[in-house]
């Protein structure tokens, strides 16, 4: 069972012992879809009031700074995004404490969402409406065609999303040290223009595929019984991929918005 999501991997259910092939044993006990719906909706609850909080803070600056948003609440989505990685990494390793800090990372990344929509809205009135509807009108098209069969995680579909997903976080991860020290790299790639463009394309449709693989670990940790408090991992797995989509859509819209 392979999954782009960093948050889930092959051995997430696989470290708790024996499944149950029949969860009905314990219905009370283990892992089920609906529970984990439940959470994650819970969890994005959380996420949506932290973020229209530092997203009232910013607009109280904009008549008078438009470029000011997000200086404004620039501590909050410093904090929420420093907040939001470690408790992303506690939870990757310790998956016992998801019931605990899933909360914590929801409200952290709402916190830092809020502000950093808030930047681009100041900027391009209306692209976080339009973000927020891509956002979920993939994940309900890819619920909908992975539910029909229309779309199957096979093993080669697997291998081919993980791969991508660790080239483009690599990418990411050599550009930022590269700035870091003052040495910008593959600036047309985060740039406005036909290859900005086509690139942030492609790491939508790959961040939407992460829902996909989600989807099929999720439902074979239920299906084999895995503890209910993973019910509490497989929400928090899925508001990861769900934030990287998100801005992922956020970014594409102000290249196709900007200069």
């Amino acid at each position: 069972m392979r999954t782009g999501n960093p948050a889930l991997n092959a051995n997430t259910f696989e470290n708790f012992g024996v499944y149950r092939q029949d969860a009905a044993v314990a219905p009370a006990n283990v892992m089920t879809i609906g529970g984990t719906v439940q959470k994650t909706f819970f969890l994005l609850v959380l996420a949506f009031g932290a973020a229209c909080y530092t997203w009232s803070q910013a607009f109280r600056v904009v008549e008078a700074d438009p470029q000011g948003a997000i200086g404004s609440v620039a501590p909050w989505v410093v904090g929420g995004a420093l907040v939001g990685l470690i408790t992303a990494l506690v939870i990757c390793f310790k998956h016992t404490w998801a019931p605990v800090l899933a909360p914590v990372y929801a409200v952290a990344e709402g916190f830092f969402l809020g502000g950093i929509s808030a930047g681009f809205e100041a900027q391009y009135p209306g692209i976080v409406v339009q973000a927020i509807g891509g956002t979920f009108g993939t994940l309900f098209c890819l619920l909908a065609a992975y539910q029909s069969g229309l779309i199957k995680a096979t093993e080669n579909f697997k291998l081919g999303i993980v791969a991508a997903t660790g080239g483009i976080a690599m990418l990411y991860l050599v550009v930022f040290m590269a700035r870091l020290f003052g040495f910008p790299l593959f600036d047309s790639l985060f740039a406005s223009g036909l290859i900005g463009i086509g690139f942030s394309v492609i790491v939508v449709a790959i961040a939407a595929l992460n829902l996909v693989l989600d989807f099929d670990f999720i439902e074979q940790g239920a299906e084999r019984g895995a503890p209910k408090y993973l019910e509490w991992y497989g929400g928090f797995a899925l508001m990861v991929t769900l934030v990287w989509l998100y801005l992922e859509i956020l970014r594409l819209l102000a290249i196709l918005r900007g200069d």
